[in-house]
């Protein structure tokens, strides 16, 4: 404790938040609605695979349709999720399972099939099974590649192809993604593939068999472990991050690559979509998160706010802001700048067609501002918002405020209003960051520049005492990344070449973000960040899932809250 305590600049660094506030108001933690195993008890997670959450609506008659999964080490459970509205119920779940031999990593629902009586649940495994399984039935229908015959590595992300009841995407750290249709069985053999398409850095195969069976589709993606995928919000796109640390988006349909971006360093871990499909999110090993513009296919923000690595991004769908009026030319106090605002303000389901039906010309027909969310290995969650001045850089400004603090790293003026150059626990001693760069004359740049500029052999001889927090890191990342890295320069995508192009630009070219707030919420790593309409969720690696009461949305809890404050802070 006393080395982070060191490293946060003080004790109160540690204190774990229990309330933040931003624009809208104050959220706030509710120590009633935490889900956990059953006995509260916090779980030991050295060595397991991160806790994830998912959440299915049944609609059932009651109104109280949400269903909450998790998985804790072995164990997966299912409750019904009271979210805001009452305590959390943890002596009843409607299904616990616990595994041997193997691990669940990750899992999806099917929302389209979703009903009071019956839900259809994926879960991938650490050995690389897949099972579909009913937790209201409590039915175990099938398991895919059983036999381990198809992939033998870990499940990373699973999830159902979007408007599919039958159809699923399967990923794992060998760098595949599989299709397949729940209604095929996988064979009794190891399949037989057939190239259907090939570009650069990945492959695509159908199987060869005389009846169809599983997988119907083998994608080949990138070097070494495929982190995460996410479909587009009209189902037609595909977002990989890979541990090469590249993003690459594919037209899921058509089998084709329609761009790529690199990460500043290291491995992507997460990724995410904006509401309207315009932009997507990456964060990984490089500490920072990545704003990528689907129509240019580059680059147009960073955010640096973690002290280590990104282990989950999301949009915001129901803070995301959408104004119809003219562009205002505003020039008046803050107050009145607040009330503009939030009498701009919309709901998510309105926001959704409101940002599809934004227009791609420069008119700017309405003014929009993306909210989006980060949690970390640092124990941190990070709040950021998307403004018009980063997606609309050469147009005049409507307004003459924004947000976010924006700078851009190559003015020297703006240096002053960030922290100390990068305090991140894997960056170099503030005394050798003063490397003769072309921007020498701004910390921030230099800071990382230098960074950059080292292999990894160089930064452990340079930190022998300076341990990047590996007690956070993701167990499936092996001791052979070094080598991965050793083969990944012989290639074509050398991180020396691609630094300064548009697939990675240099950090003082492109805007850097700074989050609206920076909380520390946990003890343990953070594994889920999920927004909900009257809530933020998240979990740590203890196995705590919590709920967060949006402002204004605290209910009928907030009574309880007081008599029971919990041991946090408020800010």
């Amino acid at each position: 404790m006393s080395k982070m305590a060191a490293e946060g600049g003080g004790k109160e660094m540690n204190e774990i938040k229990s309330q933040f506030s931003t624009r809208e108001g104050a959220y706030k933690l509710l120590t009633h609605s935490e889900y956990s195993r059953p006995n509260r008890v916090p779980f030991n997670s050295q060595g397991s695979n991160p806790v994830r959450v998912s959440f299915v609506n049944v609609n059932d008659q009651s109104g109280n349709g949400e269903r909450i999964c998790f998985n804790v080490g072995r164990e997966l459970y299912f409750y019904i999720y009271k979210g805001v509205r009452k305590a959390a119920d943890l002596s009843k779940p409607i299904d616990k399972r616990i595994y041997k031999g193997t691990q669940p990593t990750c899992h999806d629902f099917n929302h389209l099939t979703a009903t009071a009586e019956s839900v259809s649940l994926l879960v991938g495994f650490s050995a690389g099974q897949v099972q579909l399984i009913d937790p209201i039935k409590k039915e175990t229908s099938k398991l895919f590649n059983e036999e381990r015959l198809i992939d033998k590595s870990r499940v990373t992300c699973v999830k159902w192809v979007p408007g599919s009841e039958s159809l699923f995407l399967v990923a794992h750290s060998s760098g595949s993604l599989y299709l397949y249709n729940v209604e095929h069985t996988c064979g009794t053999t190891a399949p037989h593939y057939q190239l259907l398409k090939q570009g650069e850095s990945y492959a695509v195969h159908t199987c060869k068999s005389k009846s169809t069976r599983n997988p119907l589709l083998k994608w080949t993606v990138g070097e070494g472990a495929l982190n995460e995928f996410s479909f587009s919000p009209d189902g037609k796109f595909l977002a990989c991050v890979s541990q090469d640390g590249f993003l690459r988006v594919f037209n899921f349909d058509a089998v084709e690559l329609h761009g790529t971006m690199k990460s500043y360093f290291g491995g992507l871990l997460c990724v995410c979509w904006s509401p309207d499909g315009k932009y997507i999110v990456a964060g990984g090993e490089d500490d920072l998160v990545t704003v990528w513009s689907f129509a240019d296919c580059r680059v147009i923000a960073r955010g640096h706010g973690h002290k280590s690595w990104v282990s989950v991004v999301a949009f915001d769908h129901y803070t995301t802001s959408v104004e119809e009026s003219e562009p205002m030319e505003f020039s008046g106090s803050d107050e009145d700048f607040q009330d503009q605002m939030h009498s701009g303000r919309e709901r998510a389901n309105s926001t959704q067609s409101r940002l599809s039906k934004r227009n791609s010309t420069d008119s700017r027909p309405v003014s929009v501002t993306y909210r989006f969310g980060s949690v970390g290995q640092d124990t941190q969650l990070c709040l950021w918002d998307l403004t018009e001045d980063i997606l609309f850089p050469h147009l005049p400004l409507s307004r003459t405020r924004t947000h976010t603090n924006v700078m851009n790293a190559s003015s020297s003026e703006g240096s002053s209003s960030l922290p100390a150059p990068l305090p991140r626990s894997n960056s170099l001693p503030h005394s050798a960051a003063n490397s003769k760069s072309a921007a020498s004359d701004n910390p921030i740049a230099t800071g990382v520049s230098k960074f950059a500029t080292l292999s990894l052999h160089d930064r452990k001889e340079r930190h022998p005492d300076k341990d990047h927090k590996r007690n956070h890191s993701m167990g499936h990342i092996s001791s052979k990344s070094s080598d991965k890295l050793n083969l990944l320069a012989k290639t074509k995508t050398d991180p020396a070449k691609t630094l300064g192009t548009q697939l990675c630009p240099r950090m003082e070219d492109v805007p850097l973000l700074e989050p609206l707030i920076c909380k520390k919420i946990a003890h343990e790593r953070l594994t889920v960040l999920i927004f909900l309409e009257d809530c933020i969720v998240t979990a740590c690696q203890e196995g705590f899932i919590c709920t967060w009461a949006r402002p204004g949305k605290v209910g009928l809890l907030s009574s309880q809250n007081q008599a029971n404050s919990p041991s946090g802070t408020v800010v």
